[in-house]
């Protein structure tokens, strides 16, 4: 059973209900207040003069091993600054110490103001058992303030279970923070680290000697006391969620909205669970809860960020070839910064009964939690590839002239004028996604009218009954230089059910039939520029990519954590491992280049190469190449030289990716069998056609550039391919598509 150690801190307010806290971090507020500084405030109040007792060291110390604690703090206003005058340190520069009127300085102090009714909650686990609990229990009764002198406060401690602290913080009524290692609007806290205790101590101890001197003679002494050791956190307001099923009234059967029509779903649940919710709090929280659901902020209290709102998420059916992309499910996310209890607004959905608005009358459907959370892990997977199901409501940046050098003067009719082209839709894509905190992490941008999928419906479809027009909404596909974590939603109309993203290969299915038309993306395809001067000699394209091929084999396998001499599964290898079978016939694995001309490595998934959607197996492998692929600086090569490398993502436009109906060969292709013909070069001709067969590709017409017969390795020959049709990349064919030869780019 989990165990935590849960310590609540209360500061004393004045007669409105109001506490303040005065501490200060870098010139600003602190808040939420450190957990140094309660460690701190724990040996300040147990500390009796110059002693402190031995148990209470010990269980410090042994504190200060824990990781950083879970810290919930109330909502917080800062206050008014107010100067103080105090003396500044260079009181040994005066001939007369006592006469600091020179040196005096000021210093800025500005309050936190907050509920006083609300405990600051600092929660650590707890092993299974210890022997200093009851110690730190005793040592929080004796805390008596927290921060500067005038911060007086009191605190309680419990050691609870986990499902007792899920109840405290699903009740309380404020921002949960916690450890993180980096995220979008975190806070440096100063939290306990290893001989934090012994560094107090020394603190201490060297005030003592600065005070009496040294020997038996007292002599001021001014000297900086050494600074006590803490280490500084990443925290993050915690994000939780609400899950539910749209059901129909008085069944277990799903009641399917069709997805065009999400921004009116959505609206009418906003709306229901807002009259909930004040039917039952009173007009005391209407302030809150039009903060928490609308953005209206009450007069004088500032504006409302937008990472503070409740935002209501409709959730497609996705992940399946004939999914119809209905909505069946409704996702609520509520921010760190919600005024409002998680266990109000879990009550104020479930079973959330909306009224038509025109008729009275009852929806024929309700929202039940949800007891299934497939289809949240589908939106939550990390990926690097990311597409819209419900379109992108695009925001328009009024005060960038690149977009429009009259951006400033522009009536809201001529909005979706400068929206309606690409070139300025991509640049709005990527204002939208600074919005959501993705700073500078799309790589590649593809907007368009038409959904991505034969089920999905057209952007325009979405602006039905909204106030969006329809040349603002687009469907989007974006590459990011990253992994990236859902549920991702983007653009204006986040808050509404537009926006809506998924993992491109979520969106589409996992065992889709091998001939329907794949999107274009990089998603399969892991791709390293060379960044040292001096490129490889061009007749090693082979040796490079089994180079390649080496060091992927070496990294997957250490992620993996198997021993050196451990066999790899056939995907990473190419080789069976003992008895192990084929996944569904498929014999492919992964394919390593050396593109010459643009000076970089790749690595080709197979279901790329053969115009096919993955596995479900080969899906977990690829979440196992990208982890161990992210490390990847240098790549040996033997006598061809040592590399560095970085990680890039292939644009839309790549030579490689775009589509084209002319293809020419960069590397060598390679006959895979030699048929019997009249002649090498039909002999090569059809061998060609029967790779472009097993590839799902259309037969184009061969038009052989150079061909040479090599003793050992076959006939090789250079090609262009001309198909009737403009054909999505990559290509690779031939007996040697795997490794290093047999790869076509676009001709453009």
């Amino acid at each position: 059973m989990d165990r935590h150690f849960l310590l609540e801190v209360r500061l004393y307010a004045d007669g409105m209900g109001t506490a303040r806290y005065h501490g200060m971090s870098q010139g600003a507020p602190e808040w939420p207040p450190a957990p140094a500084r309660i460690f701190q405030a724990l040996v300040a109040g147990v500390a009796r003069g110059h002693w402190l007792p031995p148990g209470f060291v010990a269980a410090m110390e042994w504190l200060e091993q824990l990781p950083p604690p879970l810290i919930a703090a109330p909502l917080r206003r800062v206050g008014q600054a107010v100067s103080l005058y105090v003396p500044n340190n260079d009181a040994d520069a005066l001939s007369d110490p006592s006469d600091v009127s020179g040196i005096r300085t000021s210093k800025q102090i500005q309050p936190s103001l907050f509920d006083g009714a609300q405990p600051i909650l600092y929660v650590w686990e707890f092993p299974e058992s210890t022997p200093h609990e009851h110690t730190l229990v005793d040592a929080a009764h004796s805390l008596y303030q927290m921060g500067r002198s005038v911060d007086n406060a009191w605190a309680d401690a419990h050691v609870v279970d986990g499902e007792s602290l899920q109840r405290e913080l699903a009740r309380y009524r404020g921002v949960i923070y916690r450890p993180t290692p980096s995220a979008v609007g975190h806070k440096l806290l100063f939290c306990p680290a290893p001989k934090s205790m012994a560094s107090l101590i020394q603190r201490h101890r060297a005030v003592r000697l600065r005070l009496d001197g040294l020997n038996s003679k007292p002599r001021l002494l001014f000297t900086n006391s050494p600074k006590p050791r803490f280490f500084a956190v990443n925290y993050a307001p915690q994000l939780r969620r609400l899950l539910y099923d749209v059901r129909e009234r008085g069944t277990t059967k799903a009641w399917p909205w069709l997805p065009h029509r999400a921004v009116s779903l959505i609206e009418r649940i906003r709306n229901a669970a807002v009259t909930r919710l004040r039917l039952a709090l009173g007009e005391v929280a209407f302030t809150n809860i039009d903060r928490c659901f609308v953005g209206k902020a009450a007069e004088g209290t500032g504006s409302v960020s937008p990472a503070d709102r409740i935002r209501i998420v409709p959730l497609p059916s996705i992940g399946a070839l004939h999914a119809d992309q209905a909505i069946r499910r409704i996702l609520v996310e509520v921010p760190g910064g919600c005024s409002l209890s998680f266990e109000d607004l879990d009550w104020a959905f479930s079973g959330l009964d909306c009224i038509d608005a025109d008729t009275g009358e009852s929806s024929p459907w309700v929202l039940i939690k949800a007891a299934n959370r497939d289809m949240l892990d589908r939106y939550s997977e990390s990926s690097r590839q990311w597409q819209s199901v419900t379109a992108v409501a695009l925001p328009v940046d009024t005060h960038r002239r690149s977009i429009d050098p009259d951006s400033r003067r522009v009536a809201a009719k001529r909005v979706g004028e400068r929206l309606a082209d690409e070139s300025r839709a991509i640049a709005a894509v990527k204002l939208a996604l600074r919005h959501s905190g993705l700073v500078g992490s799309a790589l590649q941008v593809q907007v368009q009218r038409e959904p991505f999928v034969g089920r999905g419906w057209r952007a325009a479809a979405f602006a039905e009954g909204t106030r969006f027009q329809r040349e603002r909404l687009w469907h989007v596909a974006i590459g990011f230089d990253r992994l990236v974590s859902g549920p991702l939603v983007i653009g204006d109309g986040r808050f509404l059910g537009l926006g809506v993203l998924a993992p491109a290969g979520e969106v589409t299915a996992a065992n889709a039939h091998p001939g329907e038309r794949l999107g274009v993306d990089s998603d399969g395809i892991f791709a390293f520029w060379q960044e040292a001067n001096g490129v490889a000699a061009p007749d090693e394209p082979v040796v490079l990519a089994r180079a390649l091929r080496r060091a992927v084999m070496a990294r997957v396998r250490d992620s993996l954590g198997l021993p050196t001499e451990a066999g790899l599964h056939r995907y990473f290898s190419g080789h069976a491992v003992g008895s192990e079978a084929p996944d569904g016939g498929l014999a492919r694995h992964l394919a390593f280049h050396w593109d010459s001309p643009r000076r970089r490595w790749l690595v080709v998934a197979p279901h790329r190469l053969e115009r096919r959607y993955p596995t479900q197996t080969e899906r977990i492998h690829l979440k196992t190449l990208d982890y161990a692929l992210d490390g990847l600086v240098f790549l040996l090569a033997g006598k061809a030289g040592r590399f560095a490398l970085q990680r890039t993502v292939l644009p839309l436009d790549d030579a490689l990716l775009a589509p084209a109906r002319e293809w020419e060969s960069v590397t060598p292709y390679v006959v895979t069998r030699h048929r019997r013909r009249s002649s090498a070069n039909e002999a090569l001709i059809a061998d060609v056609l029967a790779e472009c067969r097993r590839c799902n590709l259309p037969l184009p017409n061969v038009t052989v550039l150079a061909m040479q017969s090599i003793p050992g390795q076959g006939l090789q020959a250079r090609l262009r391919l001309h198909f009737g049709m403009a054909i999505h990349g990559p290509i690779g064919l031939g007996r040697s598509s795997l490794l290093g030869g047999g790869l076509f780019v676009a001709v453009r």
